[in-house]
């Protein structure tokens, strides 16, 4: 099955860049700069997350970004904006050329025969994308137009998006071409990339190229089957060869054969169905599987195990080849993914992945599969993602670029996933979501990776209790130990634009219910975080370890605390934190801090708590930029104090916002923790069909709170409803005393949709509300309780 359409979680971008140079201690590695040639585009020097020594994915290319190379063209950034061009380029910089003769030109550090580069040209006014191309020369000499088009970009509205510009929102604006020389090129070689002509595309966006020396083709193992010379699948391209080359796979599996792919391109309208048995190419350069059928767009180019229904499959391996979709909008029932169903005891190995739904989406129960030595590029959902019931399977040394979603996701839906590794993989520039994810989990691995650029509604690295089917009663909550040791992340974490506030470079929920295992994070640097370096919110996270981490640059804050949970902190060092106080907590000691030796620059008390998030300060070199900072980062107090004010400051704003909150039931995925999140257009939805139901609120101190204010999300599409309610307080969450007889608020879009409930200012800790009616929902609906002193 494919994923379902998701709530919305966290992303969005921002402005700038960093040129760290860092030597983490421990293990940790050194961010390695990318240099600028003298007298080049100019841009701002930023960590590149293909040169971080030890982390990361080997890849066989050498990397080169657009704004250091010689151009007559413009540079655009940096700028993290979402919605902006450079928001989403590598390093969150670009150039772009709108002109006959405009050029990038790139000078070889390497012996090289092929290139792919990364690009962008603008949409068109239907939305259906447009095509061109661009010249190639080598020194000057002969120019080889290479293809380039916008039709598997710029996506628009809200999830899971269209391909119409009249919903404006656009976003995933880049692309990437590849092309062969046909010769090698010596190191110093001049590569450039020119505009021949702008009717076809008035400008086009040049972020980078890769350059690498692609080995020659691989040829038939002896006693291979040959999908072209025994079985007539057509090399050309021209003929639908899906039968053809499911024919030789299948007589491979009856005769205990490898199956071969010759050189060539091939088209496939369907999956090609494996099971014990080895289908491998020529090389990803050269064998390649594309195409989708002409009437049925549900059905396209894919490899795919059998599904876990129907027996699944095992003792396969993929190798050696190429599959390049033409998926150009997202359905998520559609499986238009380029591996899928389920595999075990089976690898996939150096497999070019591009331009389907998700790299591999993998439905268990299945058990031991490796991904391995693979790109997966330009996808419009997942990169790879292990789903239900995925066990001792491992991801590893894969790069990802330009996923439409995560970037690497396991997420145990109903069936557990256990003993799952992501290790020495780079994830760059996922355009929603997160770089790496599991949501829920034993016993997990993720560690030795590089992850950089998030762009919208979510971090680098994400540890979670959300999503359906992640409990604890079907044993698929993150449980075990969690390891997430010698990461690397870059400018990860942004806004969330229906949160509208930031989400941290490594971030927890417990949305669906309290986190409640050991997660080490160890050995990590965060850089030039986008906001917040460490972010809890959504519900509890317990059993938290920090040891060995280096924090330099962060938008807002080192952490960022909007749920309750426990950590413990070790030879954690923070520096250029944008804000003077480090810590934002409104959740007070619900948030319990071990300290251990070796901290500096990160703690605070008492920590912030605004009400009101900053805006975001980005680094340069390890400076904040663009706002005020502290001139020396704050370190831990030697002689922390132990006797509190005289006279306490007078409690101001909201409460309730971020503190711990205890419901009597929720429906799917609409806890009570979205009631306190601050964003009015997430809620809290009870049981249906089963009023009474509680919401209770936890606000770390009595409190005279003398009103309420209930809110509902603004939207037009809430009707107007009234809630039948009452408000009880308690100051030791036993004994709850009435401080506002039941009747009934009315919420109405056209005004707000809240309600204000006034009371006595009875000292209480704990809120309670108890709904007994709601006149358009069987439920009781809350999205924000907040709660006033005045």
């Amino acid at each position: 099955m494919t994923p379902p359409p998701r709530r919305t979680l966290l992303r969005r971008s921002i402005s700038a860049s960093l040129s760290l140079a860092l030597a983490a201690f421990g293990t940790a590695a050194a961010v390695v700069l990318s240099s600028a040639p003298a007298a080049q585009a100019a841009g701002v020097p930023a960590p590149s997350p293909v040169a971080v020594p030890g982390r990361g994915a080997t890849v066989p290319f050498k990397e080169q970004e657009a704004e250091y190379a010689a151009t007559n063209g413009t540079l655009i950034g940096p700028n993290r904006l979402y919605g902006t061009l450079p928001s989403e380029a590598s390093g969150r910089q670009a150039v772009t050329l709108d002109a006959v003769g405009e050029y990038v030109e790139f000078t070889l550090t390497a012996p090289a025969n092929a290139m792919s580069f990364r690009y962008s040209l603008p949409d068109n006014a239907a939305g259906s994308g447009r095509d061109a191309s661009i010249n190639v020369l080598v020194n000057g000499g002969s120019p080889k137009a290479v293809p380039v088009t916008s039709k598997y970009g710029w996506y628009y509205g809200g999830y899971p998006f269209n391909n119409n510009p009249g919903d404006t929102n656009p976003h995933h604006f880049y692309d990437e071409a590849r092309t062969m020389f046909g010769s090698t090129l010596a190191a110093g070689t001049k590569v450039r990339l020119q505009v021949s002509s702008t009717s076809a595309s008035p400008s086009f966006t040049i972020d980078l190229a890769d350059f690498e020396q692609v080995a020659a083709p691989i040829s038939k193992p002896s006693g291979a089957l040959d999908v072209v010379s025994d079985f007539g699948a057509d090399p050309t391209g021209a003929a639908d060869s899906t039968a053809k080359i499911q024919a030789a796979v299948d007589a491979g599996k009856a005769q205990g054969k490898e199956v071969y792919i010759p050189q060539g391109t091939f088209q496939v309208r369907d999956h090609i169905v494996v099971d014990k048995v080895t289908l491998r190419g020529a090389g990803p350069w050269y064998s390649v599987l594309t195409g989708r059928d002409p009437s049925n767009r549900s059905k396209a180019v894919g490899v795919y195990g059998k599904y876990a229904r129907d027996g699944g499959s095992s003792n396969v391996t993929l190798k050696d080849f190429a599959i390049i979709g033409d998926i150009q909008e997202r359905v998520d029932d559609d499986q238009v993914n380029a591996i899928g169903g389920a595999l075990s005891n089976s690898t996939v190995d150096n497999i070019w992945m591009q331009h389907t739904k998700c790299g591999a989406w993998m439905d268990g129960p299945m058990d031991n599969l490796t991904i391995k030595n693979s790109r997966i590029l330009d996808q419009t959902a997942d990169g790879v993602n292990f789903h239900y019931g995925v066990t001792n399977s491992t991801v590893t040394n894969t790069f990802v670029r330009n996923s439409g979603d995560d970037g690497l996701a396991m997420w145990a839906e109903n069936v557990p996933n256990v003993k799952n590794k992501f290790t020495f993989n780079t994830v760059v520039l996922p355009i929603l979501a997160n770089n790496i994810v599991t949501y829920g989990g034993k016993d997990i691995t993720i560690s030795d990776n590089v992850m950089s650029d998030t762009i919208s509604n979510g971090g680098g690295l994400h540890i979670a209790n959300r999503y359906p089917g992640v409990n604890s009663g079907q044993g698929t909550a993150v449980a075990g130990t969690t390891t997430a040791a010698r990461n690397t992340l870059i400018r990860t974490g942004n806004n969330d634009y229906n949160w509208q506030f930031g989400v941290g470079a490594i971030w927890f929920s417990g949305l669906n219910e309290p986190i409640n295992a050991t997660i080490n994070i160890s050995d990590t640097e965060i850089l030039d975080s986008s906001y917040a370096a460490i972010h809890l919110i959504e519900g509890a996270t317990n059993g938290l370890h920090f040891n060995n981490i280096k924090i330099d640059g962060a938008g807002t804050y080192a952490l960022q605390i909007q749920s309750p949970g426990t950590a413990t902190f070790t030879n954690v060092v923070a520096t250029h934190i944008a804000q003077s106080n480090p810590i934002h907590n409104c959740v007070g000691s619900g948030f319990q801090i071990t300290r251990g030796a070796g901290n500096s620059g990160w703690y605070s008390d008492p920590p912030a708590c605004t009400g009101n998030w900053p805006a975001p300060v980005w680094t340069n070199g390890g400076v904040p930029q663009g706002g005020s900072g502290p001139t020396d980062p704050p370190t831990d107090p030697t002689n922390p104090p132990t006797d509190p004010p005289t006279d306490p400051p007078a409690d101001t704003g909201n409460l309730a916002q971020g503190r711990p909150v205890a419901e009597s039931s929720h429906a799917d995925v609409y806890g009570a923790s979205n009631a306190v999140d601050g964003n009015a257009n997430t809620y809290w939805e009870s049981a249906n069909h089963a009023f009474p139901q509680t919401i209770t609120v936890d606000l770390g101190a009595a409190k005279a709170v003398k009103r309420v204010v209930l809110k509902l999300p603004p939207a037009a599409a809430w009707s107007t409803r009234t809630q039948t309610l009452s408000v009880s307080g308690s100051t030791d969450n036993n004994t709850f005393n009435s401080l506002k007889a039941s009747a009934g608020y009315t919420f109405d879009p056209s005004s707000g949709n809240k309600a204000t409930v006034t009371l006595p200012g009875t000292s209480a800790r704990y809120l309670r509300l108890t709904f007994t009616g709601n006149t358009e929902w069987p439920a009781a609906q809350l999205s924000e309780l907040e709660a006033y002193t005045s």
